[in-house]
């Protein structure tokens, strides 16, 4: 299933939103050149403050290489560089694609400056569930370079579930050859998106799996869902007052849609 939008109107512009979305294309961009490999965040570099690399050995042995002096300094400030940063045009454009939809409507409730810490720590919160998951499962999960916004994204989808599980979703179906769409409560779209991460753990035992790091995904939910929880749940969507309209949109000939 693919979101394409959902029909739950703003009453205020998401400029956090369009600030996110350029920062990430523009982080993106920057990756193109080189400048920004060493930002990725790495569980075992973020623990013990040195970069790692892994490396193929003379008997073609894959195992991780300490690198002294690279990358920034301490190592922690990937846990926020590697929430900008993509693996390619599918992997950004899928995640702008859910923070584009779901994105604008938490920042419209929790308002502009609330909605930005709130999308930043569910990044932080997802990038620690997958990197506790990383270093308890052993092997090279610890050693693997992590990026995406994905963690935080979880976040906005998790806060989304819970104080508008009723808001339809216009969702592209993909059956085999086929395709079409359906009008589906945000309840099933993105409780089957949770079903899918969290299953995929199952086969990963906290490591990255299939370039997917789903403990990252898992944990960001989570967080949305207890964050919005504690800043007021439901109740965030009932203070929320429709605006006055204007005598131009009163006067309109058919119902007055707020801008989406």
């Amino acid at each position: 299933m693919i979101p394409l939008r959902d029909d739950n109107p703003t009453y205020r512009k998401p400029y956090v939103v369009y600030a996110l979305v350029a920062a990430n294309i523009l982080f993106f961009l920057l990756q193109q050149t080189g400048l920004l490999k060493n930002l990725t965040m790495i569980p075992y570099s973020v623990v013990h403050d040195v970069r790692v690399a892994l490396k193929a050995s003379a008997l073609g042995h894959v195992q991780p290489v300490l690198m002294p002096g690279v990358g920034p300094h301490p190592q922690w400030i990937t846990i926020f560089t590697s929430m900008f940063m993509h693996g390619g045009i599918m992997h950004i454009g899928g995640n702008l694609l859910y923070l584009w939809i779901f994105g604008n409507n938490i920042e419209d409730v929790l308002g502009h400056f609330k909605f930005l810490l709130f999308y930043l720590a569910t990044g932080v919160l997802a990038a620690l569930a997958h990197l506790f998951m990383s270093l308890s499962g052993g092997g090279l999960g610890p050693y693997i370079p992590t990026l995406g916004a994905s963690g935080a994204i979880a976040g906005v989808l998790g806060a989304y579930i819970v104080l508008y599980p009723k808001a339809r979703i216009d969702t592209l179906l993909l059956l085999g050859w086929f395709w079409t769409t359906a009008h589906i409560p945000s309840f099933y779209v993105l409780g089957i998106w949770f079903i899918m991460q969290l299953t995929g753990t199952f086969g990963t035992g906290g490591q990255v799996g299939g370039g997917v790091a789903y403990w990252a995904h898992v944990g960001g939910f989570v967080a949305g869902v207890a964050l919005i929880l504690l800043l007021g749940g439901k109740g965030l969507t009932r203070q929320r007052r429709r605006p006055p309209l204007s005598p131009w949109q009163e006067n309109r000939p058919y119902p007055f849609r707020p801008w989406k």
